[in-house]
């Protein structure tokens, strides 16, 4: 498929100010100096580094299994052995969404964490709706896939238009009924996530702001190729860590589209995205084999020098220029929304 490229933001001088005033200086130097992967350690589960979630205190695993991909496997079984065996080695961050595969992935979790594996998971699931009616039906729709009374994390998926924060917390917006399932106690903690532009990021944080709310988590890709074109972790995650705000990481590997570029192993993305000041890097496991991978990278995870990680980013400097391995920032085949625009109510 031919690469399109888009524009879909271009920061004005009042976009600068506002930035400024959330403390979202741009830099990899301010990264490091605001926090590191020590910063946010929280122990371990077999063998497996945990981190904090932010000012929630809530402990997550380094390492997150990715919804989309459990809906996979065309056998169910396959799946809901994946998610058992995450949670039975350590992992305890599970992430969905309420259009994924058509509430397969959800329903096949919801299977899975059957029979106690619930009390393992601290699990995060998305809607699409942006109206209070639309992210109502959603909640319940995904409560019910789930087989949950609760989700540890709600987060409003697919950010990726300018439109999209105001519409969000604008009266009857979808903010209502998140808010009003965590008076219920159907919700404990609140989030986003988006992966087209780094400044939509920014704008929804400072819609956030302009309403007196706190995100406890923003979820948006972070990988060896971000850093350098649109990048995420330069524009959008020195906020989170100066506001206290889980990070969570995703497209450790771009959905397999960095590896084309033959630059870095599974294992060096996996790991790159761990040495952010990252509280979960999330990623897709169709296959046991999958998990076994990230399961190994969470376990031999060390701390980058400085030296290390700018040579694992001398090596996806070129092919990460254009953007052609991050389709999901340049194109809108990524863009569930896009293609269903009804979800958003």
């Amino acid at each position: 498929m031919k690469l399109q490229k888009q524009s879909f933001f271009k920061p004005s001088a009042d976009n600068l100010t506002r930035r400024e005033f959330l403390g979202g200086v741009i830099g990899t130097s301010l990264i490091a100096s605001l926090a590191g992967p020590e910063l946010l350690a929280a122990g371990e589960e077999n063998g497996i580094p945990y981190r904090r979630l932010g000012r929630s205190g809530e402990r997550v695993s380094v390492v997150g299994l990715g919804g989309y991909h459990i809906g996979v496997p065309s056998s169910e079984q396959e799946g809901i052995r994946i998610i058992r065996t995450a949670l039975d080695s350590g992992i305890n961050f599970l992430d969905n969404c309420w259009d994924y595969h058509g509430g397969d992935s959800e329903v096949r979790m919801g299977k899975a964490l059957q029979n106690g594996y619930r009390n393992k998971a601290f699990l995060m699931t998305k809607i699409d709706g942006q109206t209070k009616k639309a992210a109502a039906s959603q909640i319940a729709d995904s409560l019910r896939r789930l087989q949950t009374d609760h989700l540890d994390l709600l987060q409003f998926h697919e950010v990726i238009r300018l439109t999209d924060p105001e519409r969000i917390f604008g009266s009857g917006g979808g903010m209502e009924a998140a808010l009003e399932a965590q008076k219920a106690g159907k919700v404990r903690y609140l989030g986003f996530t988006g992966h087209k532009s780094p400044d939509i990021h920014l704008k929804m944080l400072e819609t956030a702001d302009a309403h007196k709310f706190h995100f406890d988590a923003v979820q948006m890709p972070l990988n060896a190729m971000d850093a350098h074109f649109e990048s995420f972790g330069k524009k959008v995650l020195p906020v989170l860590v100066k506001n206290e705000i889980g990070a969570l990481g995703m497209k450790p590997m771009g959905s397999g589209l960095l590896l084309q570029s033959k630059t870095l192993s599974p294992v060096e993305y996996l790991q790159y995205a761990m040495n952010l000041p990252t509280s979960v890097v999330i990623t897709g496991c169709e296959s046991m084999e999958n998990l076994l991978q990230a399961l190994e990278a969470a376990r031999t995870f060390k701390p980058f020098t400085t030296k290390e990680s700018q040579a694992l980013l001398a090596r996806t400097a070129q092919a990460a220029r254009s953007g052609e391995f991050e389709r999901y920032k340049t194109t809108h085949d990524f863009d569930g929304t896009y293609q269903n625009p009804q979800w958003l109510g």
